[in-house]
């Protein structure tokens, strides 16, 4: 937000010095990012080596300082045919100086003949930029002869004085502008560059930022609500407003300014808008742009006869403003010229033949004013903040009234706005104003009252202020304040969009009591108690492990789409879950990222699709949540903690020691799950029972803990892969749930202390069913072989002769080791006989002999 000090000047009494009130603003959250100082010293001058002479000033980009004894304003006192060209011409200017000078302009807005004229003129001597150069490039001016005539100044133009880039004329100044002061004097000033946070939209406006430098500064504040003169007959004569989609618009006013004059505004309002980047237009579109920066409330201006005209054409005799939706399909065309196409989600300004605006964002090409407009229909008013804001992306209209609106305009501003925007329009353009305004206004803005203590601010800011101090710095603010014993009551004002808790208050306070007067202090109490977050602390642990198992982290999107969920059931689409279980995005930015996932293995398939394109080997992990409204309570949806790992690729991709090439299968993911169920504790409660899924082709097993699924592993079905463009390469992924790890990261684990005698490794093969699994087998060695027993390692499958057929061959590693004693062949015998007896009775193995 720029804001001139000259404009700022008319709301509030400002005297102290620039740099202290850029650093007094900045503390209290009104960041100063930049300050321009147009045709005045800055402070500490900086010098430009390069494009400037020595001792001259540049004050920010395209800015130069305008010497006091070389530019004034002057006046023409005649102008004359230049001799010898054409399209030259001979001013002789009145400076305030003993004498008048003659200087030699081409400027098309002085005409032989021409006298009276205020301009901006300087002698020679004077810095000024050069015009003509396609940089910005500095000259000092001399006299000179043009075309045979002696030329000892210049009338200049707004780009050689640094004012804006405009050189098609010299710059005429008011007709009350003094002869012979200095132009510094006159239109030198000071443009604060305000950077504008989302909560702080209320400071886009010089009003706005005026309000806040008072409070800041405790300076008197000078602000009147603006007043209008009407004439009959009511504006309700010519107008009817309806709002129809009222959670859109809350509310819509219109006034009517009858016979003006389309034409420029004055130099004061178009030097304003230039000083906010504004470029000047006409006295109508002006008017609503100059409102905008004063009050902060963007307007639209429409033809009125246009309106009236369509009115007529369907035998109407009056206009009727209409604000809905758009209908599906509807084509527009906006005030740049393009046919837009519409849908429900924009809000439209209409009258009883179609739409004429997009509401908050811009115009129709149709019922814009122009140079032959004569009666105005004044809009001021206030929308849905989301609503405007996704309009202006969805069609990439940015502009400073969108940008406003979609940050909150409050509806008690909209009347402000017009009344003030229709007296300028009638001033500028010599009409009149119809009486009244005519307004919908079906969602009032509520009052809102916020509590607040002297306990609350010592609490929460740690500063000790008086219920008379706490008041004091909320009515600089503007809040209307009642007491009740200990509470004090603050009425937010109208424009305070942002205060609505305590909270709110609090930072207000802490603001305007100034964020550097608060005291360092360390905290008098003790620290609370730590408590254990064990949902977080498993994931940690499962962090370390996988990273060490030699997997990458990776963190996707919880969102995906309902069609990839459907690859993922290759021979039975028709089982895929249907729209009712999944939680829907009710603007998603795009169909891919429509639905929460249910499961983490679609966006590992998403993951593995875009990123196979850039490598051929992916070991990578997640953890995350999943989200099914089955689970959940009616309102919020069930969240379920998952980790999911993948694997594809060669298994060693190798180097200078060689490598194995051979893809990653359903076993290196197994061996990955049982290391890291090992590292937590609860191997020994771990089962992989062969189960079919959907997902998976032959090469898969389910998950148990303790006997309850708690997921699966495996490589994934063929036409899955195919689905989502993974080539042949095997793809092994693993999902399981957290939640019942959780308990074995509770435990304490004790060391126990390495013992000091020997192992005794034995080897035990088993002839057993095809259909039993080795983990059936292991486990139940592990459970038979006791204290003694520390590790089981499978070691072979062998089928063939002289296996019969429909057996295998299982051959296991056995460690014996006794903390107490050497083991003796006995001790070792009894423990293998006891193994060989029950994998016999449970499972009908029988020991293989050598």
């Amino acid at each position: 937000m720029r804001a001139p000090l000259s404009w700022l000047k008319e709301y509030v009494d400002i005297t102290m010095p620039v740099d202290a009130l850029v650093e007094r603003l900045t503390l209290a959250g009104l960041e100063v990012v930049n300050v321009e100082y147009i045709g005045v010293l800055p402070p500490e001058p900086v010098r430009l080596q390069k494009q400037m002479k020595r001792g001259d000033v540049v004050t920010g980009p395209g800015r130069i300082a305008w010497d006091r004894k070389k530019i004034f304003v002057g006046e023409v006192m005649r102008v004359e045919k230049h001799p010898n060209a054409d399209r030259l011409t001979l001013v002789t200017v009145n400076y305030g100086a003993a004498a008048p000078l003659t200087v030699v302009t081409g400027a098309p807005n002085l005409k032989p003949g021409d006298s009276g004229q205020k301009v901006a003129f300087a002698i020679a001597g004077a810095m000024l930029i050069d015009a003509y150069a396609d940089a910005f490039k500095v000259k000092k001016l001399k006299p000179g002869k043009i075309r045979g005539v002696l030329s000892q100044g210049m009338v200049c133009s707004e780009r050689e004085l640094g004012i804006s880039d405009e050189h098609e004329g010299i710059i005429i100044l008011p007709d009350d502008a003094p002869v012979g002061t200095p132009l510094a004097d006159y239109l030198g000033d000071v443009v604060l560059d305000i950077d504008v946070t989302p909560n702080m939209i209320r400071i886009a406006s010089i009003i706005g930022v005026a309000r806040e430098v008072a409070a800041i500064t405790e300076a008197p504040l000078h602000i009147s609500m603006p007043t209008w003169q009407t004439s009959p007959p009511p504006a309700g004569d010519y107008v009817d407003v309806e709002i129809i989609d009222d959670d859109l618009c809350y509310r819509f006013t219109a006034s009517i300014i009858r016979d003006v004059q389309v034409r420029p505004s004055p130099f004061w309002m178009q030097y304003r808008l230039k000083l906010m980047g504004q470029r000047p237009i006409s006295n109508l579109v002006d008017v609503t742009n100059y409102v905008m920066f004063e009050w902060g409330k963007p307007l639209h201006a429409f033809d009125y006869d246009k309106l009236l005209a369509r009115a007529r054409s369907i035998g109407k005799d009056k206009v009727k403003i209409i604000v809905r939706r758009a209908k599906e399909g509807e084509k527009f065309t906006t005030l740049d010229g393009v046919e837009r196409t519409l849908d429900p989600d924009i809000l439209m300004i209409c009258d009883e033949i179609g739409p004429v605006g997009i509401g908050g964002v811009m115009g129709g090409l149709e019922t814009e004013v122009s140079d032959t407009t004569r009666n105005v229909l004044l809009e001021s008013a206030s929308f849905n903040f989301i609503n405007i804001r996704q309009t202006a992306k969805k069609l990439k209209l940015p502009s400073e009234a969108a940008y406003r609106f979609s940050r909150g305009v409050p509806s008690e501003l909209d009347p402000i706005g017009n009344i003030r925007g229709a007296q300028l329009m009638a001033d500028l353009g010599e009409g009149n104003i119809a009486e009244g305004i005519v307004e919908d206004y079906p969602r009032p803005q509520p009052v809102v009252e916020v509590p607040i203590t002297v306990q609350d601010v010592q609490r929460w800011l740690g500063v000790d202020l008086s219920q008379e101090e706490i008041i004091a710095i909320l009515k600089r603010l503007e809040f209307d304040i009642r007491v009740e014993e200990d509470v004090i009551w603050a009425t937010v004002p109208w424009y305070r969009l942002d205060v609505a808790i305590t909270a709110d208050l609090l930072e207000e306070i802490a603001r305007i009591y100034g964020y550097d007067n608060i005291p360092e202090t360390l905290m008098a109490d003790e620290l609370p108690p730590q408590h254990h977050n064990w949902p977080y602390e498993l994931e940690e642990r499962l962090r370390d492990i996988l990273a060490a198992a030699g997997l990458q982290e990776v963190i996707n999107y919880s969102l995906t789409s309902m069609e990839n969920y459907r690859k993922m059931f290759p021979d039975h689409p028709e089982d895929a879950p249907g729209p009712e279980k999944f939680i829907h995005l009710a603007n998603p930015l795009s169909q891919e990222r429509s639905v929460l996932r249910r499961c983490m293995g679609v966006t590992t398939m998403e993951n593995l699709q875009r990123n196979l394109r850039y490598t051929d080997r992916m070991a990578t992990f997640e953890i995350g949540l999943a989200y099914r409204p089955e689970l959940g309570d009616g309102v919020l949806p069930g969240e379920v903690r998952l980790a999911a790992i993948a694997l594809t690729g060669p298994r060693d991709p190798g180097g200078w020691y060689g490598g194995d090439d051979s893809p990653m299968d359903f076993y290196d993911a197994k061996g990955v799950l049982e290391v890291m169920f090992e590292r937590l504790g609860a191997l020994a409660d771990v089962e992989f029972k062969a189960e079919p899924a959907h997902v998976f082709g032959p090469k898969a097993a389910a998950i148990y803990l303790k006997g309850e699924r708690i997921g699966r592993v495996g490589e994934i079905h063929p036409k899955i892969r195919e689905a989502f463009d993974l080539g042949d390469r095997p793809v092994v992924l693993a999902a399981f749930q957290l939640d019942p790890l959780i308990p074995y990261i509770q435990t304490h684990k004790k060391l126990r202390p390495i013992s000091e005698f020997p192992p005794v490794k034995e080897d035990m093969a088993f002839i057993v069913d095809e259909n039993i699994p080795a983990g059936v087998v292991e486990a139940l060695i592990r459970q038979t072989g006791g204290a003694n027993l520390k590790d089981v390692h499978l070691f072979d499958v062998y089928r063939g002769d002289p296996i019969p057929p429909g057996k295998k061959s299982l051959a296991f590693s056995l460690t014996f080791q006794s903390p107490t004693k050497t083991l003796t062949d006995k001790d070792t015998a009894k423990l293998r006989k006891k193994i060989v007896a029950r994998l016999s009775r449970e499972i009908g193995a029988a020991l293989r002999e050598a």
